[in-house]
């Protein structure tokens, strides 16, 4: 995959593949073979390939061929939509979440040249709407719709090495629940997420906190779990950029930057250009706080909000 590509799912059962050709973006390849909506795409950038999940409960590793991108089905064994997914570091695994209560961890079977998955599912009570990898291609975070984040081993012997002993764990076989947290209002987690070092764990849930997990070993306490609580809207999707800073982004329409420690973590500015009439103020007050004693970590009114407010005040015609 060069710079210059990207793979895209207009919301149809269709991904489409463009490349930058001087200032415009043009369509360079079509990848149809699901029947339903394509709910999640993940292109692996070493190896060129990428896989593809959709409401159909089927996925696709597409390989680039002199005749175009050649479809490789997947045994997923779902009877739910699949969800999202997500290549592992090393490209030579990768997960599915379902609304089956199921995460497919798929590996390729060279006997019978195809791919097939085993399946995580205690204790999920509900659908898996996000995955991350944690760098040592074994364990594997979720977030789910039963509003908890969990870490699990994927390991799959003949495949993966034995890992190197982590904050996690280091006795690892597959399936192993090394780290399950709730959010703190019961809000439906919308994205994981691991640090560069794969030693802290963040999420983002629908209750409007952002939350990160600092585990102090098997079986054990977290060190600390920060809860940053917002009065904005619900952010989608975080990625870290350090240890100690993270990027959050969702309803509000504006990227966020958050920065912290074990010690406590805080909102720091917008990515937006402040002057931009689509961008709100940001008032951050104080930092995260360990739950459950509640945290401060607020942005601006949201205007929506009082919008609709003051017009449910009001006696309006219909």
């Amino acid at each position: 995959m060069g710079n210059t590509e990207v793979a895209v799912c207009a919301n149809s059962n269709e991904a489409q593949i463009y490349a930058r050709v001087g200032d415009a973006w043009e369509l360079q390849h079509t990848l149809a073979e699901h029947d339903k909506l394509i709910t999640a795409i993940s292109w692996a950038p070493q190896s060129n390939r990428i896989v593809t999940c959709s409401q159909d409960r089927n996925a696709y590793v597409w390989t680039p061929t002199e005749n175009g991108w050649k479809p490789a089905l997947v045994l997923l064994r779902i009877n739910r939509a699949a969800t999202c997914v997500k290549w592992s570091p090393k490209e030579d695994k990768f997960a599915v979440g379902s609304g089956a209560r199921t995460i497919a961890v798929c590996s390729f079977d060279e006997e019978n040249n195809w791919w097939v998955s085993k399946h995580i599912k205690k204790p999920l009570r509900s659908t898996v709407l996000s995955i991350d990898w944690h760098p040592n291609n074994v364990l594997l975070a979720a977030g789910a719709a039963d509003a908890k984040a969990y870490v699990f081993s994927a390991f799959i012997k003949g495949v993966d090495s034995k890992p190197e002993p982590t904050v996690w764990g280091d006795r690892l076989p597959f399936g192993t629940i090394c780290g399950e947290f709730s959010s703190p209002s019961g809000g439906w987690v919308h994205d994981v997420a691991f640090s560069p070092s794969g030693d802290v764990l963040g999420f983002v849930a629908h209750d409007s906190s952002l939350n990160v997990v600092y585990p102090s070993g098997p079986g054990a306490p977290p060190t600390a779990y920060i809860s940053v609580k917002l009065t904005s809207l619900p952010f989608l999707n975080l990625a870290f950029t350090s240890e100690t800073q993270l990027i959050a982004a969702g309803h509000d329409c504006q990227p966020i930057v958050f920065t912290g420690s074990s010690s406590g973590w805080a909102l720091s500015h917008s990515l937006d250009d402040p002057t931009s009439s689509s961008s709100r103020p940001l008032t951050p007050h104080g930092t995260g706080s360990r739950v459950p004693s509640g945290g401060v970590g607020r942005l601006g009114n949201n205007e929506a909000f009082n919008m609709f407010k003051a017009a449910d005040s009001k006696q309006l015609d219909s």
